[in-house]
């Protein structure tokens, strides 16, 4: 599986999103009525209503009600023995984190041979990323500039799309994968439902982050999996600032 990658030419990838605002009360009039459109839209899938405030924790996982505070990549450099390097931005500006992050990708990641990874970066981070860069006036750089690209120019890979092998229904989430495949994770104390919590409440951007990098790591270590290759030491992860 994937035999003929170049694990080198990839850049691995996780963001971490909340809700634009603390809470529903501190929402404008106008952002309320759209809100509560949006609500009204995800109730019909549910058998007892739920509240647009009592919803509104989970506007962070929509680009039009949500933002970007994290977004920690990895990629591996090469050498007689690989080493697989991390770097974060966050930060409590979006449009800073994305024009850098922006920046290396169009420095370091645009080549016709290389791709950007991550699970299920296809339906959420890949096209999130690019929304958040469009509303914050940040260029996209060539390899999330898709419209009017053909499906093999698209440059992008996704261990959740690897797994499926074809299988639209199924959906399988990285710390599934990681027990499966035997890839050791450290235990969090957060999950992804407490960012916004962890953001808003304990205004804790570090935390977010940790959280963030662990999940990189965890996608890189499945991909080496996929690959029939050994998984990244402890001691060839580094954290880069």
């Amino acid at each position: 599986m994937l035999n003929n990658l170049d694990i080198t030419k990839i850049l691995f990838l996780d963001i971490e999103t909340v809700p634009q605002k603390k809470d529903y009360d501190q929402l404008s009039d106008a952002e309320k009525q759209l809100w509560d459109k949006k609500t009204d839209q995800l109730n019909s899938r549910n058998v007892e209503p739920i509240p647009s405030s009592e919803m509104y924790d989970r506007a962070g996982i929509y680009a039009e009600f949500g933002k970007i505070v994290c977004i920690s990549v990895g990629f591996i450099a090469a050498g007689s023995v690989p080493v697989l390097r991390i770097k974060s931005f966050y930060g409590e500006d979006e449009k800073q984190l994305l024009t850098q992050f922006g920046s290396l990708i169009a420095s370091h990641f645009s080549a016709p041979d290389q791709f950007l990874c991550g699970h299920n970066g296809k339906e959420f981070d890949f096209p999130y990323i690019s929304r958040r860069m469009l509303v914050n006036g940040v260029e996209l750089p060539g390899p999330l500039n898709t419209p009017g690209k053909k499906p093999w120019e698209v440059n992008h890979l996704d261990t959740m799309e690897l797994w499926k092998f074809g299988d639209r229904k199924n959906y399988t989430s990285l710390e599934v994968l990681a027990h499966i495949f035997d890839i050791p994770t450290p235990k969090d104390d957060i999950d992804g439902s407490e960012v916004g919590r962890v953001y808003w409440e304990e205004e804790n951007l570090e935390r977010i982050m940790e959280y963030c990098q662990k999940d990189v790591v965890t996608t890189v270590q499945l991909m080496m999996r996929y690959m029939n290759r050994p998984l990244f030491k402890e001691e060839h992860i580094e954290f880069v600032g």
